[in-house]
């Protein structure tokens, strides 16, 4: 079957290479390669980078693509949750043209992998799930989706919702989420009890986001790490946001920092506003998985976000007051290979065997790359061209023609 030669390429971390691609795989990387029968495409000399990787947004709760919606909650996080289940309804929340749209748009900026936190809960029900899940199915072969059922108004103050998170997992659903076990649940050993239980049962991941601050924060991390260790679920459940891991001294983050490793668990974050960011550095010194995504893209949370996870990675570096290359490319990390370990995905990579998930952009460095966000010029998903910029230009097969056979 033919394929796709990708010729004079600089692949992050290796170097120089020609890249040859055939039934969605990486499956010879080197220099001057023979293409055979496969269309040859010369990136001159661009970077290419491994797909993207979103590991956490809120697909359900956007309106991107739609008209502008000013801001209407309060500051506080219990008036942004109150704001979005009255306005919800009224916006015709979640709407799969605002689902469509803003993947659409993830695609070709080099996204091929997202985790989307889906709303659970007894005014919602499973609507979203449903709405994110047909999306997903539609767009299937451009973009992956990977559904977290998540209890936005929590699981012990709002009865019934465990049972929602179990049918939820029914419905393909791959991971189980949770929020604030004591500062919104007012129980973290309850609440814990729930989350974990349904990912035993049913070996789905575990995503729970964790907005309490100080030294009630810290407690529930070491919760979780003690629930983690217990139960053998090393590699499978991550942290979000983890604003008290940001705010403890030097010795309590390297005191969580060996926990989290050990424990195998990831800290996923996304730097916005002046939230308080996890710190990357100290956490990737002590083996911890880090990953990035965007939160709220354009919904009744923040009005912010593009889709572009080049942009969210300027943003980590820049919030984490990073100025070398060494360390910028750390927020590169975060949207590609940290997301990857998030979602468990198998075959990832920029080496021979690997799905052929890449983006080549026009820049200098990784960190480069990172700072100046250029047009993506070409974005495959399993081998399939996603995007390409009109700055590259195929130049079919090299195969000899036979003699007598006009060029085309």
């Amino acid at each position: 079957m033919p394929g796709l030669l990708l010729r004079n390429g600089r692949l992050w971390r290796t170097g120089a290479a020609d890249v040859l691609v055939r039934d969605g795989v990486l499956v010879e990387i080197g220099r001057g390669l023979d293409p055979g029968d496969a269309e040859v495409l010369d990136l001159g000399g661009r970077l290419v980078l491994p797909g993207l990787v979103e590991a956490h947004c809120h697909l359900d709760k956007t309106l991107f693509g739609g008209p502008w919606r000013p801001h209407s909650a309060g500051p506080a996080l219990a008036d942004r949750i109150a704001d979005e289940r009255v306005r919800r309804a009224e916006l015709g929340l979640p709407d799969p043209a605002h689902v469509t749209a803003l993947l659409e748009t993830m695609a070709v900026a080099g996204t091929t992998h997202v985790r989307t936190h889906t709303d659970v809960c007894t005014g919602t029900g499973l609507t979203g799930v449903e709405v994110v899940r047909d999306v997903a199915a539609r767009l299937a072969g451009r973009i992956t989706v990977e559904q977290v059922a998540f209890p936005q108004s929590g699981i012990l103050t709002d009865p019934g919702t465990a049972g929602l998170l179990e049918r939820a997992i029914g419905l393909g659903v791959t991971a189980v989420g949770g929020i604030d076990p004591a500062g919104l649940d007012r129980d973290p050993v309850r609440h814990l009890d729930v989350v974990f239980g349904l990912a035993a049962r049913h070996g789905v991941r575990i995503d729970l986001h964790l907005h309490d601050p100080g030294s009630l924060g810290v407690f529930e991390l070491e919760l979780i790490i003690e629930r983690t260790r217990a139960t053998g679920l090393a590699g499978r459940v991550t942290v979000s946001h983890a604003y008290a891991l940001a705010q403890a001294d030097a010795a309590t983050q390297d005191r969580l920092a060996a926990g989290l490793a050990d424990a195998g668990i990831t800290i996923t974050t996304a730097a916005i506003f002046d939230f308080p960011v996890p710190p990357l550095k100290r956490l990737r010194e002590a083996g911890v998985t880090v990953a990035c995504g965007h939160d709220d893209i354009r919904d009744l949370w923040s009005p912010f976000g593009s889709g572009d996870l080049l942009e969210r990675a300027m943003h980590l570096a820049y919030r984490s007051t990073f100025r070398r290359d060494e360390d910028i490319e750390l927020a590169l990390e975060a949207v590609t290979f940290g997301g990857a370990r998030t979602l468990g995905l198998d075959g990832y990579g920029l080496v021979e065997g690997t799905s052929a998930d890449l983006v080549v952009v026009d820049a200098e460095t990784p960190a480069h790359a990172v700072v100046t966000r250029p047009p993506r010029d070409l974005v495959l998903k399993a081998g399939r061209v996603v995007h390409r910029g009109t700055v590259l230009r195929g130049r079919g097969s090299s195969r000899p023609r036979p003699p007598g056979t006009a060029a085309p």
